[in-house]
């Protein structure tokens, strides 16, 4: 960073400053304290994952008290409760004006472990892994978990870096949209699968028949996490958003259905929301090239 973009002394004292070292440091309470939710859901998920891997055998099992699908489903649902976290502590602080630096690689921190590891657990030892799911994808399923797990890790890097306030001196980013699939959607989409999936093996032991595409659809999050695809964010929603009533009775009536069918329709909301994105990215308008110059005709003979 150039000398002259350094804060000087007098910023570095500045509490209201938000690009001195005091400000930038600050721990508020109840913004931290969701992301330490987050972060704690995120671990428990993958405590959930071994502990469903170790009580696969018979002694286990009975060790443990619990079966292998009952801690899938727990670590399904960790993955959806450090989703809520999320999405409180970014709007707690940006409504007590509360936002930190610290903050903010706190939270990315906290995402690595819920909405990378976690999911990628998740996915290789249900599905991928060397000693059950597909035969085809026993071989490959670490490096299909690693491709998503270093995807969502940049883009969370990639995330910091185009909303640091030292870019925006001045100014402040107020595009309503992410760039790229965002982690925590990411996550939901792996969680909300494998919950469908879980659902239907209840009868029946074998998921090989209907885990077929869920390695595709993982390849396909992680591109899609590091992408230039727009997806609306929902920062702009707050208690004073107005609407009007037909939006509202929408709203009611996918809630409903959420609650009632949660195992598919939380599947068919986070896919729904995946390829919003891509078909609005599609339908975007291109801009206008102008046509190349008329080449100029050869001059007659003299």
């Amino acid at each position: 960073m150039p000398y002259s973009q350094l804060p000087s002394p007098k910023d570095s004292e500045d509490s209201d400053n938000p690009y001195s070292v005091t400000q930038a440091s600050r721990i508020y309470f109840l913004p931290n304290l969701m992301t330490a939710g987050n972060l704690f859901c995120g671990f428990m998920a993958v405590i959930n994952c071994i502990q469903a891997r170790l009580a696969e055998t018979a002694l286990d099992n009975l060790y443990l008290g619990s079966t292998p699908a009952d801690h899938y489903h727990y670590a399904v649902w960790f993955i959806f409760g450090a989703a809520g976290f999320d999405a409180l502590d970014g709007r707690l602080a940006r409504m007590g004006g509360r936002e930190s630096l610290f903050g903010a690689e706190f939270d990315s921190l906290a995402d690595v472990v819920s909405f990378g590891v976690a999911p990628a657990l998740l996915m290789f030892y249900l599905i991928l892994s060397p000693s059950q799911g597909i035969p085809y994808f026993r071989r490959i399923g670490w490096f299909v978990g690693f491709v998503y797990l270093l995807c969502a890790a940049m883009r969370l890097a990639r995330f910091n870096v185009l909303t640091n306030p030292l870019l925006y001196r001045g100014s402040k980013l107020t595009n309503k949209d992410f760039i790229g699939l965002p982690v925590p959607a990411a996550a939901i989409t792996v969680a909300s699968v494998v919950l469908f999936l879980l659902k239907l093996a209840e009868n029946d032991r074998s998921l090989d028949r209907w885990a077929l595409g869920l390695p595709f659809l993982m390849l396909l999050v992680a591109m899609l996490m590091m992408s230039t695809i727009r997806y609306p964010s929902g920062k702009q929603l707050s208690l004073q958003t107005k609407t009007r009533l037909q939006p509202f009775i929408g709203l009611l009536v996918v809630a409903a259905l959420a609650i009632s069918i949660k195992w598919i329709s939380l599947m068919v909301l986070s896919l729904g929301y995946i390829f919003f994105g891509i078909a609005r990215h599609l339908r975007r308008p291109r801009p206008f090239s102008a046509r190349p110059p008329a080449p100029v005709p050869p001059l007659p003979p003299s």
